[in-house]
């Protein structure tokens, strides 16, 4: 063979090599991407980290008397590390976990021993890293756990992996439920307070490091967070839950009395624009109403008669007429309809005797025939008082107010001015009704309703609140006296009275009755009726202005009778526990009795509220602890005092007692079990900072 042949065939053979070695790389990249890529992907998976978001505690929202409205609970969720140091040895493993899964049967009563055995020992049997044991495990049940067998060899040796959740609670449950609110993940500005306040109350979540394992899993890398989470700042609100209590229940049995579908209260501070009480209930089934809907704020519908205290304003701002000024009632016929009196005519009455009974063919003629010419001259004065304007509240979800003038569409030149005269063509919600009623109590001064009073941090201030000034001065004082004495005379002289007045105080107001449309099908198809009255107490100093609306009532719809009887309930009760307000002396009285009662830390303000109604001397001053104990001549209480910036005991007070000692300490509380508190986990009289959490284990 010659050299030349030689060096060919060498080349030629190289040259295969190559070819073939590449045919194999080839060959194998083909089998890892598409025969073993699942493989090697989930592979790759197993081996990913990230950080993953901690949720931080949300923080507290509080009444305005101190009590806890919402509030954050620690629930825990158990994973278990079968590969743990303490347990790597089977023999250890397997001579316990017989007990373990007996220990967690009795403990939770939903599997049996052997059940939870066989689900240990297949976790096992996967080398599983994060076997789920349980969720939505309480600080209780924690506990008693972490003493079972094989988790009580410590943190690490047992395998217990312990993931902190939190879950919203609200002490008082269904009270104020609505204007509270929630947070939803689908709902972009969340509802009440919740949503309204979720940059303050949402704090700053943090950070762990997490690895992904065999199913998809994550577990975290280490046992503490890289970045810890910040609480959220807590809400200082205007609710009185006390106040909110009253207003509810009286609410609740109005509805139930009259059948209605839903109904609406709410209770105004006249100067501060506080709302002290908001309730919406709707039914749900025969003789139960719950809160599933914000009527007070977003319920905009006719307002009714309630609306003529505007009409009667305008016309009286505008000299139109005065408060003697005759008027016929009964009917009024304007092109296409007649206008008339539910309960009939009462012949030709003054201007105050026909507001004090309501007669709407009375003030559509006086409108009608003041403004006919001149028809803007009327509705400049709505627009001028705000009332088509939103009024920027705190909480979110309030309606638009309609309320038209002579260039809508919709403007009827012969019938939409007299309907608008009693509260017809427009729709207003009961909070914007109350509000222009506020204004009237208020000597003119117009102000937007607050439901926040403050945002704090850690026991310290971030930004208070006060009500916003619509308006300095609705109308002249002259105009304001008369109406202020038109609303008084409707309690004592005309629809209220027998009622709503009472002989120890003043109310002033106005009831409201009127059709409303079943919705897309008008007034026609079916009968409808919204009963309300609107008002404020004592009407000779205005303190709280209050409105209560009931919608299709069943059992009769005359605002008077539907409305009026709630009114007076919640009004009386307000009265007679604002000691501010009630003038009455009680009588004084000793108890017969020489040794000390025991004595538990409660409400001192409350506490002493009581003492002074009962006419029981000593009651207990802000420097004692709150206490009962009695000699022949006072009732003296216990000395007990705390250290000037120390944690309060409150071992073996009921929850609300002790959501109220700390939540005025500036302690954040965290609840454990039900009953009377057993055990506080910062002792009572220690130092801590304000704003700290304090766990309450009840029993």
């Amino acid at each position: 063979m010659s050299i030349r042949t030689n060096i060919l065939l060498r080349v030629y053979l190289a040259f295969g090599l190559i070819l073939l070695f590449a045919f194999a790389v080839a060959v194998q990249l083909f089998r890892v991407q598409f025969v073993q890529g699942t493989k090697w992907r989930s592979m790759a998976k197993a081996m990913s980290t990230r950080y993953m978001t901690v949720e931080a505690a949300r923080g507290n929202i509080f009444s305005a008397d101190g009590s806890l409205l919402a509030t954050s609970v620690p629930e825990y969720e158990l994973h278990m590390d079968m590969l743990a140091g303490g347990i790597a040895d089977d023999k250890v493993f397997y001579a316990k976990v017989d007990s373990l899964a007996l220990k967690m049967a009795q403990l939770f009563g939903d599997r049996s021993p052997r059940e939870y055995s066989r689900i240990l020992r297949d976790a096992r049997q996967d080398s599983s890293r994060y076997q789920l044991i349980r969720r939505r495990v309480g600080y209780q049940e924690l506990k008693k756990i972490r003493q079972f067998p094989i988790f009580n060899m410590g943190k690490y040796k047992g395998g217990l992996i312990v993931v902190q959740k939190n879950r919203r609670i609200l002490p008082f449950r269904a009270l104020a439920m609505r204007t509270i609110g929630y947070k939803n993940e689908n709902v972009k500005n969340g509802v009440g307070l919740e949503g309204s306040y979720a940059q303050y109350i949402n704090g700053e979540n943090g950070q762990r490091l997490m690895q992904r394992i065999a199913g998809g899993t994550w577990m975290p890398v280490n046992t503490d967070d890289e970045i810890s989470p910040k609480d959220g700042a807590d809400i200082i609100s205007t609710i009185d839950v006390n106040l909110q209590d009253v207003a509810q229940n009286a609410l609740e049995k109005a509805l139930i009395k009259s059948n209605a579908d839903h109904g609406a209260v709410i209770l105004m501070e006249v100067q501060t624009g506080e709302v002290k009480a908001l309730a919406n209930l709707t039914k749900v089934s025969d003789g139960v109403y719950k809160e599933q809907f914000n009527y007070a704020i977003a319920g905009n519908q006719d307002p009714g008669s309630t609306f003529k205290v505007a009409s009667y304003m305008a016309l009286l701002e505008d000299h139109k007429v005065d408060t003697n000024t005759m008027v016929a009632t009964g009917n009024y016929q304007i092109p296409g309809k007649l206008i008339t009196d539910s309960h009939g005519s009462i012949g030709t009455v003054t201007v105050k005797k026909a507001f004090e009974e309501s007669s709407n063919a009375a003030v559509a003629s006086l409108v009608n025939r003041a403004y006919k010419d001149n028809q803007a001259q009327f509705t400049n004065h709505l627009y001028d008082w705000h009332l088509q304007e939103k009024m920027g509240l705190q909480i979110p979800g309030e309606a638009q107010p309609v309320v038209k003038n002579p260039s809508n569409r919709s403007w009827n030149k012969n019938m939409t001015l007299p309907q608008m005269a009693y509260g017809y063509e427009m729709q207003l919600t009961p909070l914007k009704m109350l509000s222009f009623y506020n204004a009237v109590a208020n000597n003119g001064k117009y102000i937007a309703p607050v439901f926040v009073k403050e945002i704090q941090r850690m026991g310290n201030t971030v930004q208070r609140f006060q009500a916003r000034v619509i308006d300095e001065k609705l109308c002249s004082d002259v105009t304001l006296h008369k109406m202020q004495d038109m609303l008084a005379g409707v309690v004592s002289e005309g629809t209220g009275k027998g009622i709503v007045n009472n002989p120890l105080y003043k109310i002033a107001g106005k009831t409201g009755t009127a059709q409303v449309a079943d919705g897309n099908k008008g007034y026609k198809a079916k009968k409808q009726y919204q009963a309300s009255f609107c008002g404020y107490f004592p009407a000779d100093h205005p303190k709280y202005s209050l409105i209560v609306v009931i919608n299709d009532p069943k059992n009769g719809y005359y605002a008077a009778y539907i409305s009026g009887p709630p009114f007076r309930e919640i009004a009386d009760k307000v009265y007679a526990a604002d000691i501010k307000t009630a003038k009455q002396t009680p009588p004084t009285f000793y108890a017969d009795a020489t040794t000390p009662a025991t004595y538990k830390s409660g409400n001192l303000k409350a506490l002493q509220h009581v003492y002074a109604k009962l006419g029981v001397k000593g009651a207990p001053s802000n420097d004692t602890t709150i206490g009962m104990g009695a000699d022949t001549s006072e009732q003296p209480v216990a000395k007990g005092k705390l250290k000037a910036d120390g944690v309060p005991s409150v071992l073996g007070m009921d929850l609300s007692d002790a959501l109220y000692v700390m939540g005025n300490a500036g302690y954040k509380v965290a609840v454990r079990g039900s009953g009377l508190v057993k055990n506080q986990s910062v002792t009572g009289g220690s130092l801590i900072p304000k704003g700290s959490k304090i766990i309450l284990e009840l029993q």
